[in-house]
């Protein structure tokens, strides 16, 4: 592009981002949000059915006492990871109409993130659980770890690595 020109990123070497109002910003963030939120949720609610499922399977009454209170604690965080994913529909059936869009996408995000947690400790714990039954418990608590070091790195380390690498900072941009 030659110098002065703009292109989606403004000036050329700007790198300013869309040039959108920021009624479009929220739009295409809502947009985006939404669709994120589909595949977190769906996973979400799919596992939370299936631990509500567990507890009325005839081996559960032999489980030791530890697993049971583990068990309690993967169904709370199931409901919590659950509630999490499913507010944004809330938030937008309480902010229709009355031009909050940009709080709106915040509020929002900020209780995805917050599921997205949710849903992994619960994945963690759930994880933690099966394999104390499948194996024996020091191999179950390290297997556990290893998958929730995976998942850190894939939901956390990666994009920040690749933020960097893109952006030379790890922040997000301001709007």
């Amino acid at each position: 592009m030659a110098a002065g020109a703009t292109g989606r990123d403004g000036p050329a070497g700007d790198r300013t981002g869309r040039q959108e109002s920021p009624e479009e910003r929220a739009d295409r963030r809502w947009s985006d949000l939404l669709q994120e939120v589909r595949v977190a949720q769906t996973g979400s609610q799919v596992l939370f059915g299936f631990l509500l499922s567990v507890v009325f399977m005839p081996r559960f009454a032999q489980l030791e006492q530890f697993d049971r209170n583990l068990y309690v604690v993967t169904v709370v965080l199931g409901a919590l990871a659950t509630g999490s994913l499913a507010a944004p529909v809330s938030y937008h059936r309480l902010f229709a109409g009355r031009r909050l869009k940009p709080q709106l996408v915040t509020a929002a995000a900020r209780l995805v993130a917050i599921g997205l947690v949710l849903l992994a400790l619960t994945i963690g714990s759930a994880l933690l659980l099966l394999l104390r039954e499948a194996t024996d418990g020091a191999a179950a608590a390290w297997i556990a770890g290893a998958v929730m070091a995976y998942f850190a790195a894939c939901w956390l380390l990666l994009p920040m690595v690749h933020l960097r690498r893109h952006n030379g900072r790890c922040r997000r941009p301001k709007g």
